[in-house]
């Protein structure tokens, strides 16, 4: 089953309405807030306490709620919308980063002190991210979906380039205090352009069917229900399915090694650690050019794209398996990047097209859940083959990716998508 978006019909270029400009302000600043933020938390950790397992602590407590909450809130966001959700998380974030500038201004918190704030401010990204992916169909025609998704990763990827610099560079001019006051003012923009949203943004009251997934002879299921019945649509809708599968594969394939392989091929062939920072900048600015590809001329034959977008991660992987100099390794932490970023927008505006209304908030959650869960267990990979070295630890995990491209390629429903 599925259903085309039903926004209302806006003008030809992408941002002429003034509802779309709100809600990329909205996103790109809310995408570049937490890029400001992870670096502002690293560093101020770091300066509270010794490096290593405080700053952990602290990151896991974002993590931990993040994960656990993003199911339940996928089912929020079907059953109140999204619009309300998203901008309830974005406010959730603002009183978090004040009450933390409040705490840093005033006082000397404690490590324990700034993890349970991170913790709500987990909670809040546990909301906010599927909200704001079912966000865009209610405002964005369908023809512009694959645009717009391509503005706000752009401005996510763009963070995650520029982000660590600004961070360390303001805090170094500003001190703590006054960069956390800003990101928080931003975070507030945010905020209030995507509260505007709420009005404009109209949910079709009568649009599900007595016999949809969420009702059995008309009565409404329970949260729990709800969610099974968005776990068993996921699991019986061969492109959602396989999309979710190589998502969760690539997230398992790609992260560890690179982050933490990534370093010791730093150190062992790159001419030392600080040669990480370039090729890590590389793959930014390989995620911000992909991004805008996407957005700027949208492929006709999007399965193929897919496949070709999994074949040029698992690439870069193999690649830098035979990297000796910093240029190669950049390069090809490039081409990782913009696969990763094309296929992105691909698979989001794919699903954001093709699921049902009253389904989406809980199979974006499921969307975030494949890109952010995995992660441990993708650090767990990496530690296991890294011993046989960097060499295996890549091929590895190229191989596992490419193999993936192999299998998407034979799904008939992924193949066939225009």
């Amino acid at each position: 089953m599925t259903t085309e978006p039903t926004a209302p019909s806006l003008p030809r270029k992408p941002l002429d309405h003034a509802r779309l400009r709100r809600l990329v302000v909205g996103q790109g600043l809310a995408a570049v807030v937490d890029a400001l933020f992870l670096i502002w938390l690293t560093l101020f950790v770091l300066e509270l306490a010794n490096p290593g397992i405080a700053t952990g602590f602290v990151l896991v407590a974002v993590a931990l709620p993040r994960a656990a909450l993003l199911l339940p809130a996928g089912v929020l966001v079907d059953r109140v919308g999204p619009a309300p959700v998203a901008a309830g998380a974005s406010w959730l974030r603002v009183a978090v980063l004040l009450a933390l500038a409040a705490l840093v201004t005033l006082t000397s918190p404690s490590v324990t002190t700034v993890a349970l704030l991170a913790g709500l401010l987990g909670v809040a990204d546990a909301a906010y991210f599927p909200a704001a992916l079912a966000l865009l169909p209610a405002v964005v025609p369908a023809e512009k979906l694959s645009r717009v998704n391509a503005l706000i990763q752009g401005a996510e990827s763009g963070g995650d380039l520029v982000g660590p610099p600004i961070a360390a560079g303001a805090i170094a001019a500003f001190g703590f205090d006054a960069t956390i006051g800003a990101i928080a003012a931003m975070a507030a923009l945010a905020a209030v352009a995507l509260s505007t949203l709420i009005r404009v943004v109209r949910r079709g009251e009568g649009t599900r069917d007595d016999t949809g997934p969420d009702t059995i002879d008309g009565e409404e299921l329970s949260s729990v229900r709800a969610l099974g019945a968005g776990l068993r649509y996921a699991w019986h809708e061969p492109l959602v399915r396989g999309m979710l599968a190589a998502i969760a594969l690539i997230n398992i394939a790609v992260v560890g090694p690179v982050l933490v392989g990534g370093a010791v091929l730093a150190a062992q062939r790159l001419g030392g650690a600080g040669s990480l920072g370039v090729v890590l900048s590389g793959f930014g600015a390989g995620s911000l050019a992909g991004s805008l590809m996407a957005g700027w001329r949208p492929p006709a034959r999007r399965g193929w794209t897919v496949v070709g977008g999994v074949a040029a991660i698992g690439a870069g992987m193999v690649g830098l398996a035979v990297a000796t100099q910093v240029v190669a390794a950049t390069a090809v932490a490039s081409l990782i990047g913009l696969g990763s970023a094309f296929l992105g927008v691909v698979v989001v505006a794919t699903l954001q097209e093709r699921v049902p209304e009253q389904l989406l908030g809980r199979v974006m959650s499921l969307v975030v859940l494949a890109t952010v869960a995995f992660d441990p267990f993708s650090y767990v990979l990496a530690g296991v083959l890294l011993p046989l070295g960097t060499t295996t630890l890549f091929l590895v995990c190229g191989g596992a990716v490419l193999a993936c491209a192999g299998v998407v390629a034979t799904s008939p429903a992924i193949r066939s998508l225009r």
